[in-house]
């Protein structure tokens, strides 16, 4: 019989799988003009911050790090609620979602 691996999905790829979603959130944010794209880019940037916190609880048999993600859920999901009704305010004011567009809200 054949010995099986004892992790098939070893720490370092959840490591690698998350910093290279946290660098693509991190671009987007830095680089895109869009509000909502740049909404995505930090949704994207705290599921990243999700997956690893998972993994290390996972991997050491600890749930701290599953109650930190549930906290952050929370958090991202009052962060899309806010941040969604100020870009729809935002567009009736200036019928525009690029960030650059925003200095017309100035007296």
């Amino acid at each position: 019989m054949e010995q099986l691996e004892q992790h098939a999905n070893p720490q370092s790829w959840y490591l690698v799988l998350s910093t290279i979603l946290f660098s693509i959130g991190v671009m987007g944010v830095l680089f895109r003009r869009n509000a909502i794209i740049i909404l995505m880019c930090i949704e994207l940037m705290l599921n990243s911050v999700n997956l690893l916190l998972v993994s290390f609880s996972a991997y050491s048999g600890n749930s701290d790090g599953q109650v930190f993600v549930f906290f952050i859920m929370v958090v991202a999901a009052a962060e899309v609620a806010v941040g969604l009704a100020l870009l729809v305010s935002i567009y009736r004011n200036v019928a525009s979602t690029d960030i650059d567009v925003l200095s017309k809200l100035k007296w």
